[in-house]
C-alpha cells in the first residue's frame, strides 16, 4: 500500500506542478496585457506632424489671401447706407480675370486719377468702392432732377440701394462707356465723386477694367453688421447688352 499510494500520491503531486506554473503565466500574461493597452508615453510631434497640421492650413490660407480673396477697410461714404466708413469687406479676386464683371457688382478699384482728392475720407487709402453701372458699350444718362438712370435706353429703379432720400442723380450726365472701362457711382449719390463727377479725367470719368482688384461680397467687420452684399443684379435684368470688344 506504500507504494500504491506513494505511485497515486507521484501524479497528484505532478499534476499540481504542472498546474502552478500555468497559473503564473496566466498572471503574466495578463500583467503584459494590461502594459500593452497602455499608450506610448514617449510619442515626438515628427516634422511631417508639423507640416500636415501646422505649414499646410497655413500656406493654403496664404494662397487663398493672395489669389482668391481681398481685404479692404471702406474710408468713405459714398456707398451708404450699404456700407459704411469702418466697415470691413472681403472680395473676390476671380473678377473680373476669371469671372465677367456684371451691372451692379460693387467694385473695388485702385484710384484711377486722383478721385480720393475729392472723397471726405476718413483714413489714407489707394482704393475706392463703388458699385457698377455700365460696361463697355453701355451708353449711361439721366436727366437729373430726380429722373431715373437710363442704361441703352432702359430706366432703372434703384431704390432697393442707394441711400434713402438721394436722387439717382441731381445733375444731368451722358456717357458712352469706352472699350476696357467701366461706368461706377456711390450708393450714397449726394457723398460720392463718382464717375459722373470726372468726365475731365482723361477717361471721362471711367474706370479701367485693369485697376479693379476684386468685387465685394460681403462684410467681415464689424462684428454687428456681419453679413452679405447684395449685387441687385435683378436690377439690370431688362437692360439690354452693348458690350463691345475689351
Amino acid at each position: 500500500m506504500r507504494n500504491d499510494s506513494s505511485a497515486e500520491g507521484a501524479p497528484m503531486g505532478g499534476e499540481g506542478a504542472s498546474m502552478q506554473p500555468q497559473g503564473g503565466a496566466g498572471r503574466g500574461d495578463a500583467h503584459g496585457a494590461r502594459h500593452a493597452s497602455q499608450p506610448k508615453q514617449d510619442a515626438k510631434f515628427t516634422v511631417r506632424d508639423f507640416l500636415l497640421w501646422c505649414a499646410l492650413p497655413i500656406a493654403v490660407v496664404v494662397l487663398m489671401r493672395v489669389f482668391l480673396f481681398g481685404m479692404y477697410v471702406i474710408p468713405s461714404k459714398s456707398m451708404e447706407d450699404t456700407i459704411v466708413p469702418g466697415d470691413r469687406v472681403v472680395t473676390t479676386k476671380l473678377a473680373p480675370r476669371v469671372t465677367k464683371l456684371k451691372r451692379g457688382d460693387i467694385v473695388v478699384f485702385k484710384d484711377p486719377a486722383n478721385w480720393l482728392a475729392d472723397e471726405q475720407t476718413t483714413f489714407s487709402s489707394d482704393y475706392l468702392i463703388k458699385r457698377l453701372i455700365g460696361l463697355p458699350g453701355d451708353i449711361v444718362e439721366c436727366d437729373g432732377n430726380g429722373a431715373p438712370v437710363v442704361i441703352n435706353g432702359v430706366a432703372i429703379d434703384e431704390t432697393s440701394y442707394i441711400k434713402p432720400g438721394t436722387q439717382p442723380s441731381a445733375f444731368p450726365f451722358k456717357v458712352t462707356v469706352t472699350p476696357g472701362h467701366v461706368f461706377v457711382m456711390g450708393d450714397n449719390r449726394s457723398n460720392s465723386a463718382d464717375s459722373r463727377y470726372h468726365q475731365n479725367d482723361g477717361d471721362n470719368g471711367l474706370v479701367p477694367i485693369s485697376d479693379i482688384v476684386g468685387v465685394a461680397f460681403a462684410r467681415y467687420w464689424p462684428l454687428n453688421r456681419i453679413g452679405w452684399l447684395s449685387a441687385h443684379h435683378d436690377v439690370f435684368a431688362d437692360v439690354p447688352s452693348r458690350e463691345t470688344s475689351e
